[in-house]
């Protein structure tokens, strides 16, 4: 049994695709690519130095234009705070006076047990709070 040359190449895009899966490096699917550009080029009768000259030239050029281009949008994106994160610096109304000992505040539609930053310092119902951090399920505010 003689298998074509562009089999080979599929089998190895293959065989560098499953890495790619399971790793998530997308270099692996840059030669993987490359490795399809060596099928097509044995395909087509192309001898085995074109070939392996098509792969090497394809998987450096997807390598050297794609990843400055990923790292640029993965640099670029907005860092999106969630959870408690998210609360940090917002501001809140006081609902029960809110001292070093306890107190409750309306934070971000919902109502949540507080403390002030400052144990002397000490706030009204209707004054407006900033949140320093979240202390387990305790906004600590000043």
């Amino acid at each position: 049994m003689d298998i074509d040359a562009w089999v080979w190449w599929l089998i190895g895009a293959v065989g560098l695709g499953i890495p790619l899966v399971v790793t998530a490096m997308p270099e692996l699917g840059m030669l993987s690519a490359g490795a399809v550009a060596g099928a097509v080029t044995a395909g087509l009768g192309g001898g085995i130095v074109a070939q392996v000259l098509v792969f090497a030239a394809v998987s450096v050029a997807l390598i050297a234009v794609v990843r400055p281009i990923a790292a640029r949008h993965r640099s670029d994106r907005p860092e999106h705070r969630t959870g408690v994160d998210a609360l940090r610096g917002r501001q809140a109304v006081v609902l029960e006076r809110v001292d070093g000992s306890g107190g409750r505040i309306k934070l971000a539609g919902e109502v949540w047990s507080a403390r002030s930053l400052d144990a002397s310092q000490s706030f009204e119902p209707g004054q407006q709070v900033d949140v320093i951090e979240i202390d387990g399920a305790t906004a600590v505010v000043m």
